[in-house]
């Protein structure tokens, strides 16, 4: 009896060893189950996720808040449509194939006089009239300062800052020429009419103001030319060497004249073959029309002297040491009349 009481005993206490050994090494691998880090990849994850969602929002703000600005045409005009049908009862072809003569060459050796003239053309003057014919044709605008921003757009010809100097020396891009031409922009303040559609409350917004271009605002042209007196055809010559649209300063205020100056000078020889394809418009005869390179050659034009250089050691404009402006005049005609001079003295009768 005593033998079976105790190998039951036996039998309880190797029952218990073996359950709290079961026991044990459940609970060495829970304790062992963090090393994986299962639940911090999850947080990792969880944060990228997070961090996407972010980025998401971020760029859905910025394309909300981006402003697109469209870049602005500096020498913008008017676009002209061209014409589906022939606007002519004749075919207009000799324009288009129209190409000016060449210079006749003059030696260095014969050219035993020499002259630098500066002219200003006012286009208000009756003459001058044709310089401000503002129709509009297959071609363009046919004012004569549009006939110049078209050919610099188009790259024919390239324009040449005019304050730096008049010697051809520092070109001007499209921009430089329209924020001179035009002028730059403000930023002011305006009604916000989204928010405050009956301007009760006073909300304001800034917005960009630019000035636009107009083309009746120059009203004058300067004219770089050199008198060449040719001994071997005992002739004097003249040849255009720039062009220069003129623009006229005022006080915004007052509206008071301030001041006048060059905006780009370009290189004529350059720019005889594109004037040789825009007609010029003549009143009195449509159908006799010159080209403008014509114009030019023919002297067609009127003008008067405000810088030579001769007598001019100081490199002077007449203005700058003849304030009165009839002396002014009356100086460039004893220019024009000693160059013309020097050319009849040289003959004997």
């Amino acid at each position: 009896m005593k033998w079976k009481s105790a190998k039951y005993a036996l039998l309880l206490m190797a029952f218990g060893l073996t359950v709290n050994t079961v026991d044990a090494q459940t609970n060495r691998q829970k304790t062992a189950r963090p090393a994986t880090k299962k639940p911090a990849a999850k947080k990792a994850a969880t944060q990228k996720t997070q961090a996407n969602v972010a980025d998401a929002n971020l760029g859905v703000a910025k394309q909300d808040t981006l402003i697109v600005t469209q870049k602005r045409d500096p020498l913008k005009m008017d676009t002209i449509r061209k014409s589906l049908r022939n606007d002519h009862a004749i075919e207009k072809n000799l324009v288009k194939e129209r190409t000016p003569l060449a210079y006749e060459h003059i030696r260095e050796d014969d050219a035993i006089y020499r002259e630098k003239v500066w002219r200003e053309i006012d286009i208000r003057e009756k003459v001058n009239q044709p310089f401000r014919y503002s129709a509009d044709e297959d071609n363009g605008n046919q004012r004569f300062i549009a006939i110049l921003l078209n050919v610099i757009k188009s790259g024919e010809v390239v324009a040449f800052d005019a304050s730096i100097d008049d010697r051809f020396t520092t070109p001007m891009t499209l921009d430089q020429i329209g924020s001179k031409l035009a002028g730059g922009c403000d930023t002011i303040l305006v009604p916000d009419l989204d928010k405050d559609p009956d301007l009760s409350k006073g909300i304001l917004k800034t917005d960009v103001v630019c000035e636009e271009f107009n083309m009746d605002a120059i009203t004058k042209f300067r004219i770089k030319e050199e008198w060449v007196f040719d001994k071997e055809s005992s002739r004097m010559f003249v040849r255009i060497l720039g062009i220069a649209p003129i623009k006229t300063y005022f006080n915004k205020v007052t509206g008071e004249v301030i001041g006048e100056s060059p905006i780009f000078y370009v290189y004529y020889p350059d720019m005889r073959p594109s004037l040789a394809r825009y007609e010029v418009y003549n009143g009195k005869n449509f159908g006799a029309r010159m080209s403008w390179e014509e114009l030019f050659e023919s002297r067609f034009f009127g003008s008067y002297i405000v810088k030579s250089t001769l007598d001019n050691p100081h490199d002077q404009y007449l203005k700058q040491y003849i304030k009165d402006g009839v002396l002014r005049l009356l100086e460039g005609e004893n220019v024009k009349n000693k160059i013309f001079n020097y050319e009849q003295d040289l003959w004997e009768y």
